[in-house]
């Protein structure tokens, strides 16, 4: 196996590229979508579609700017990424803190709720009361966790700031309101205000539901491992409790090459556009058993974590 910081350099042009063959489309969908709605619902439809992609994909750029991946520069990955968080509705030093967190506990038991999908041991979910039982239900069915959350997340908990934060990250919540709010004004006098209103809605909604599943399935499927603190590995869990996502290819462009998340938690230093390079020359990644969308689809009956049986089960296993 080769040393991962042999493929964590950012490579400026690439990234200035991937900047401009997805920033350049977005604002180019924007304009006609406005134009497609005298024009036909279905060209407007599918217009949404490609959009929502390509937010996804921005939010991507955003993420590697905030793990200093995409740049060089400390700068140009704040600069960049706070412009991406914009548009994606998302505050740029909030997120990442939890993001960070999150990397530092993946796997680990005894260290869940920073920056996860809330999950239940199975001994947990049978002490817990009714009302927290249902609760727990609610969340995580699929129509609440990505159909309502897509829009509760991005809309009203990134708008949100908490006691835990510094001030640095209250700062940038309210700098990304205000320039949230500076768009919506704009958008409105360009376009109309109800014309944005519902163009915005359905892209943020139906990308904030993408990048959910995405989120979901890289830490949530029949294979993973959870241990406890005493068991916990980083190097073991990154490989063993994050997933390889096998997209086709044009997925993987819209996704960012984020399938290939269980090298992304060896090392997060490593650019989006260098993770195939990286999966194809290194074995230890390409025998990690490859998650597929049949099997994903799988993974929605998988609710809590059997510490037992170490691995995840349904609400009907029980």
């Amino acid at each position: 196996m080769k040393n991962s910081a042999s493929y964590q350099k950012p490579d400026t042009l690439k990234s200035v590229w991937q900047i401009i063959n997805t920033f350049i489309p977005y604002v180019g969908v924007w304009i006609l979508l406005v134009y497609s709605l005298s024009v036909s619902l279905w060209l407007t439809a599918f217009l949404l579609i490609i959009a929502a992609g390509l937010l996804v994909r921005l939010f991507i750029i955003f993420h590697d700017c905030g793990h200093g991946s995409f740049f060089k520069s400390y700068k140009a990955n704040r600069y960049i990424g706070m412009l991406f968080g914009i548009l994606a509705f998302t505050p740029f030093d909030k997120w990442h803190s939890l993001h960070g967190k999150h990397h530092a506990t993946v796997g680990n038991l005894d260290k869940r709720g920073d920056g996860d999908v809330w999950t239940m041991t199975k001994e947990e979910y049978l002490a817990s009361s009714k009302k927290r039982r249902l609760y727990y239900r609610v969340y995580r069915n699929p129509v609440v966790m990505f159909g309502i959350g897509s829009l509760y997340v991005f809309l009203i908990q990134n708008r949100l700031t908490k006691e835990w934060m510094t001030q640095k990250q209250k700062n940038n919540v309210y700098v990304t309101n205000i320039a949230l709010v500076m768009l919506f004004a704009g958008m409105s006098v360009a376009i109309g205000f109800f014309t944005y209103l519902i163009l915005q809605l359905i892209i943020l909604y139906l990308a904030g539901m993408a990048g959910l599943w995405l989120f979901y399935l890289q830490h949530q499927y029949e294979d993973v491992s959870w241990v406890r603190s005493d068991d916990w590995n980083y190097t073991k869990l990154a490989l063993e409790g994050s997933s390889f996502v096998k997209f086709p290819k044009l997925l993987q462009w819209f996704s960012g090459n984020i399938g290939f998340h269980h090298i992304h938690h060896i090392n997060a230093r490593i650019p989006n556009y260098n993770l195939p390079k990286c999966y194809a020359e290194n074995k230890i990644f390409r025998e990690v058993k490859p998650v597929t969308f049949r099997s994903s689809l799988k993974t929605l009956r998988l609710r809590l974590w059997d510490e037992k049986l170490q691995k995840l089960i349904g609400f009907q296993d029980i």
